[in-house]
């Protein structure tokens, strides 16, 4: 993810020239969530978004910056509300854009956060909602690299937690590198983001 935002940053850098307001703005909330501040980004994009009210990426980076503040927090009262504002946002970019891939990725990752935040009462109610979510998403862009790999991940941890082969999640996780290393995202502010994560787990897989 991190070096996902660099890329932005260096990239945002070299078009600096002749900026539009929204790329400003962009450019300086993945600035503030480099330097891990996490809540300031997502202040900055919270204000974008109310100014773009018809692009979904704004709303997007919202609950992309609070879901994976969840996953890292051990603060119970926090993870709460950090979900609830990502759930809050990407409802606003589900009335945006409703059948995209990236979003029902998004809408996977909020779902297990909460698995992740309470497994015994939140891992029945929630696991069929994000394999539905990711058979969607693979039905819109299957050959999407955070499609692919963020299901194969989820799936390897419900294998591993019933004791199953996890070597069909690792053909898939090696798919997804694959797939990484050729995607082009639409735009340079558009999700590019999964690519060392999915190497790191590749590498867990041949061990």
């Amino acid at each position: 993810m991190k070096k996902f935002v660099n890329f932005l940053l260096v990239l945002a850098c070299g078009t600096a020239m002749a900026q539009s307001p929204f790329e400003t703005g962009m450019q300086k909330a993945f600035a503030l969530w480099s330097e891990d501040k996490p809540a300031e980004a997502s202040a900055m994009f919270e204000r974008i978004a109310a100014a773009e009210q018809q692009n979904w990426l704004p709303s997007y980076y919202i609950a992309l910056v609070n879901t994976t503040e969840a996953f890292r927090t051990k603060d119970k009262q926090k993870v709460q509300a950090l979900l609830a504002k990502a759930q809050e946002a990407q409802d606003m970019a589900m009335m945006i854009m409703p059948d995209n891939a990236e979003l029902l990725v998004m809408q996977a990752m909020i779902h297990t956060a909460w698995i992740a935040y309470d497994p015994m009462t939140n891992g029945m109610k929630l696991s069929g909602k994000v394999n539905e979510l990711y058979a969607k998403a693979m039905k819109l862009a299957p050959d999407n690299p955070r499609v692919v790999f963020c299901k194969a991940e989820f799936d390897m941890g419900a294998a591993a937690y019933f004791g199953n082969d996890t070597a069909p999640m690792c053909a898939e996780i090696a798919r997804a590198a694959e797939l990484f290393a050729n995607f082009k995202p639409q735009t340079p502010f558009h999700p590019n983001w999964g690519q060392d994560r999915a190497q790191q787990k590749l590498e867990e897989c041949k061990k």
